[in-house]
């Protein structure tokens, strides 16, 4: 598995993609923070980051697009799904290696928290809380995206798929009330309130499990076709 990451963050760090995922994520997130201050006169770190989730509905598919739909691209799946590493480990090791990406972003934001001590006393609970169920958010988001790179070889079908779905997830409470659970984005919700609920731990932590799963069980399917 340590070798996969090493090898996925390689991709990430030597190519665009790792880079403007980050660079265009702060950037974003730094424009929500100052207009949030400038447009209501209050600043609060945890508020920033509603906007910022709607941000990563788009900018997710950039890390996944590519993890497998790329592989098979290229002809490099077969050494893969021959490898004597696990389908399981493999799909970790993707998986891990986007959320290290993500989570060194996460981490970039909290220079706007610094600057807001500098100026008042922001609270590090809610901070902390905040950023807690922002990873979980795009941890979900992440194990949904590698799902549909691995069902296609195209990457704007794997990436259009996804941002699809994440929209779909934005109105199906509106729908039903009986949908909210499935909307990831409503999960989220409570978080930046200070508030870390187990049950929508245990719902990103399952979101996040079920669509690892059905990667692996994706690719072998395709090993024992082939």
């Amino acid at each position: 598995m340590l070798a996969v990451i090493k090898k996925e963050l390689k991709s990430y760090l030597l190519s665009p993609i790792g880079y403007i995922f980050i660079g265009l994520f702060l950037l974003m997130f730094s424009i929500l923070f100052y207009n949030s201050i400038f447009s209501s006169g209050v600043a609060y770190f945890e508020y920033a980051f509603y906007d910022a989730s709607t941000i990563m509905t788009f900018l997710i598919p950039v890390l996944t697009m590519r993890m497998f739909s790329e592989e098979r691209k290229n002809g490099t799946e077969q050494l893969l799904l021959t490898s004597p590493r696990s389908l399981f480990s493999v799909v970790m090791g993707k998986f891990l290696a986007a959320m290290i990406v993500v989570l060194v972003t996460i981490l970039g934001t909290f220079i706007h928290f610094l600057i807001l001590q500098h100026f008042g006393a922001p609270d590090i609970r809610v901070a902390l809380c905040t950023m807690l169920g922002f990873f979980l958010l795009c941890a979900a988001y992440v194990s949904f995206g590698m799902f549909a790179s691995s069902i296609t070889e195209n990457q704007i079908v794997a990436s259009v798929l996804t941002i699809g779905v994440f929209i779909l997830m934005w109105f199906l409470p509106g729908v039903s009330q009986n949908f909210y659970n499935l909307s990831l984005m409503y999960m989220f919700d409570h978080f930046p309130e200070g508030v870390i609920a187990l049950n929508e731990v245990v719902r990103f932590v399952s979101f996040a499990v079920l669509f690892i799963l059905l990667t692996v069980i994706v690719l072998q399917r395709r090993k024992s076709v082939k």
